[in-house]
């Protein structure tokens, strides 16, 4: 709702609940608006107070939904269905039983001649990003003016006084129109439904109100460092993310982009560009960092780790850092593992892979090349060499082979055995129309490496529809612009032979991919079907491992080819044997892997007699400034294009094709962030006084009677509700041996389990989930 232009001559009266006496005023003030002073001698309970904020309270609630809070089965209601038939629309919303003004008006107390609610009929404002707005659960307060306003200095909100009745509203007919920053601060301050989240789950609150950090598998703190960026502190920002990632420039150019995914700026338009600003923070860091870089003096132990992709070395890092003696055993000539051997060089290039490893290496970890598994060395001559621990990081080079017939002809190639003989320098000779099988990120760059190095055509065929292709986005876009031509919905039925060698594909629909249980279960159509010439036949259709049949048989390998492992813990079926990465987890992104293999290091060091933790700060960031300042057409600022080779700057040649941010598209880019982590610094309104009674000093005035308790810890969170026969023999014992409750209430009821049940509804309603201590007495239970 557009209110137009605001009323200067009235401001911030609010709701009026708040009135207070003032010693040597007549009139009774506002304690919101009123600056407090030395001497001053305020009154909140008495008569003229209390029939005042009553007065107020009616009110209000003539032009708010509230059958509800004077309904006499409200406790545990849900209010759908009613069992008195009250209509819905004088019902209370969705916010009931985690209502501020619902409490409030419990405090304040509703008067008996409170007229009925009449429906207004205002506008409900559904189609616009993040937020829902109910004008008909409005109470004039104007708190989300003054947090748009005074707060953020956005000015997206205001009101105007018509007809002696505050309007709030949007200055301009939508909140984009309004330049809106949709930093939630207005609906963080909202007392009632008026201002709701749009799917927003109580439990998951944090995580879904700023789900950019809780996305990233690493725990890299990304609203910090993309709010540096946007600063210009690029040194800072690349601290940051130096914090929990030791394959920092890697993950700047090859990340699976998880934050990108979940950005909440993706309802409004486009995600922040995350990792684009990543990359521009580690090309202009200064290594300031390294002062604060601390090692941990020798812990006398050694570990092996067997192999050097990103879980391999991640492991290293960490264990390094935590004073342990690291080798590592690579098969391959050179460190990396699939950031070398599978990622090609135009997204990933070598120098970078290099730049993150040599990191480690100065740490004092050890790298043997050229050494095979199971044939140079094997768990137990790393014993004998006096290893204390084992870490298997191998990855799953191996690719999957297709079950159909003609499998076995020549020119059938693996994907991943391609990709790898092309950066060991031993280049397949491509020509001709290629085929790869596969819709995943390993066949597109089959595909596109085949169009370097000298195919004709190529052509991809997949299950999935476009949709449901495991590359990712960026990945389809840039095989598209490249020439690739992808078929999609297909399964290759058989692969057709001319003199021993693969010739084409006979091709079935497929018509749909996975089952109702979310399973990968193909089915097809046997009436539709069609053929495929080609001259090289690439599958790219999984991976696998290929460690030796002799270790396979030591540990613990499931059915799907996989290494099982001790949850938590990380540890085989072998003691002193870790297994982390691909192996155990299954194809997986670097920064997943990455992920895997710090939590497979912390294992390893409480194994070998270490705290099994590890945290550390490059950077004291400063208290969170809360101010924005209104930015001109916020909402509809376009992802700032990152420069790329053109499509014939690409061909024959392995150049990175992002050409990187400069210093000013960095900036702009990060400016584009609706900055959702402020919202999580606003300090909950002040709620009515609660009447906690002292669990050490207040127990003996309870009854011997029936009833339900509710306990609370020191910060007067409610951590246990529960009703009993008699209330004062539980409150003694849990005074004797809860040492986490300070304080308690309780009521007499002589239906206490009802009542238990109703406080714990009400308890999930608000919170999502149980009491910590429910939670317990449920787990003992079962």
């Amino acid at each position: 709702m557009e209110i137009g232009d605001q009323s200067p001559e009235k401001q911030f009266e609010g709701c009026k609940l708040c009135l207070v006496q003032v010693a040597g005023q007549e009139e009774l003030v506002l304690s919101c608006c009123t600056p407090a002073s030395d001497g001053m001698k305020v009154y909140t309970e008495t008569e003229q107070v209390v029939k005042a904020r009553k007065a107020e309270l009616m009110r209000i609630l003539a032009k708010h939904p509230h059958a509800c809070l004077i309904c006499a089965q409200k406790e545990g209601c849900t209010t759908e269905p009613c069992s008195t038939n009250v209509p819905l629309e004088e019902r209370c919303c969705i916010q009931f039983g985690n209502c501020e003004l619902e409490r409030v008006a419990e405090y304040i107390g509703i008067r008996e001649d409170t007229l009925r609610y009449l429906p207004q009929n205002l506008p409900v404002v559904e189609d616009e990003p993040l937020f829902l707005r109910d004008y008909n659960l409005c109470i004039g307060c104007t708190r989300c003016v003054r947090a748009c306003q005074n707060l953020r200095g956005v000015g997206a909100l205001g009101f105007v006084y018509r007809n002696g009745e505050v309007l709030v509203g949007t200055v301009a007919p939508t909140l984009v129109d309004s330049d809106c920053r949709f930093c939630g601060a207005c609906v963080e301050v909202c007392p009632t439904g008026a201002l709701r989240d749009i799917k927003l789950e109580t439990a998951r609150r944090e995580t879904d109100l700023v789900p950019c950090r809780y996305a990233c598998p690493a725990e890299v703190d990304v609203p910090t460092y993309v709010q540096l960026v946007s600063e210009g502190k690029f040194a800072e920002a690349a601290a940051v993310i130096r914090e929990k990632l030791p394959l920092p420039n890697v993950l700047a150019h090859a990340c699976s982009r998880p934050c990108e995914s979940v950005c909440r700026r993706l309802k409004v338009n486009e995600a922040v560009a995350i990792r684009w600003l990543k990359r521009c923070a580690m090309e202009n860091e200064t290594e300031t960092w390294k002062e604060k870089l601390k090692i941990a003096e020798s812990s006398g132990k050694k570990v092996a780790i067997i192999g050097s992709g990103p879980a391999g070395l991640t492991a290293a890092y960490y264990l390094a850092r935590l004073g342990h003696a690291v080798t590592i055993f690579e098969a391959l000539p050179e460190p990396g593992g699939m950031m070398r051997y599978g990622v090609q060089e135009y997204r990933l290039p070598k120098e970078i892979v290099d730049k993150d490893i040599q990191r480690i290496t100065n740490l004092g970890v050890t790298i043997e090349t050229g050494v095979v598994f199971g044939e140079e060395f094997t768990f137990e001559t790393l014993k004998e060499k006096g290893f204390d621990a084992v870490l298997v990081a191998v990855g799953l080079h191996a690719s999957r082979r297709l079950n159909v017939e003609g499998a076995d002809l020549d020119c059938v190639i693996g994907g991943l055995d391609f990709l790898r003989d092309h950066r060991l320098g031993k280049p397949l000779e491509v020509k001709g129309d290629v085929l790869v099988i596969g819709g995943g990120s390993v066949s597109l760059d089959v595909a596109m490496t085949a169009l370097r190095i000298g195919a004709s055509s190529v052509q991809a065929v997949c299950l999935e529809k476009p949709e449901e292709m495991p590359a990712f986005p960026w990945e389809i876009q840039q095989a598209l612009e490249e020439g690739v031509k992808i078929h999609h919905s297909y399964g290759v039925k058989r692969i057709l032979g001319k003199d021993g060698k693969a010739s084409g594909v006979e091709l079935i629909r497929c018509t749909s991919v996975f089952d109702q249980e979310g399973n990968f279960n193909p089915t097809y159509d046997e009436r539709e079907t069609k053929t495929m010439d080609t001259d090289m036949l690439f599958v790219a259709i999984g991976q696998t491992s290929n460690l030796p049949l002799s270790v396979a048989d030591q540990l613990n390998i499931s059915k799907t080819g996989l290494i099982e492992v001790k949850s938590p813990g990380m540890e085989t079926s072998i003691p002193a044997v870790f297994a982390c990465g691909d192996v155990t987890i299954g194809p997986g992104s670097i920064v997943e892997v990455v992920a895997s293999g710090r939590a497979a290091a912390m294992s390893v060091d409480k194994r070998l007699g270490g705290t099994g933790s590890f945290e550390e700060r490059f950077v004291e960031v400063e208290e969170l400034d809360p101010w924005l300042g209104k930015m001109e057409n916020f909402g509809r600022l376009q992802t700032v294009h990152m420069p790329c080779l053109s499509v014939e700057e690409r061909r024959g040649g392995f150049s990175e094709v992002e050409l990187g941010y400069d210093e000013k598209m960095a900036q702009e880019e990060a400016s584009r962030c609706l900055r959702c982590d402020l919202r999580l610094c606003i300090q909950k309104a002040p709620e009515p006084p609660e009447k906690w009674l002292s669990l050490k000093e207040d127990v003996e005035a309870v009854q011997e009677t029936e009833g339900v308790y509710q306990l609370l810890d020191e910060n007067k969170e409610v951590i246990c509700i529960k009703g009993t026969m008699n209330l004062k023999q539980e409150l003694l014992q849990q005074q004797a041996t809860n040492s986490t409750a300070e304080y308690f209430v309780f009521e007499e009821a002589k239906m206490f389990t009802m009542r238990e049940s109703e406080l714990l509804q009400q308890y999930i309603k608000r919170y999502g989930k149980m009491p910590p201590q429910n939670m317990e007495i449920e787990d003992d239970l079962y």
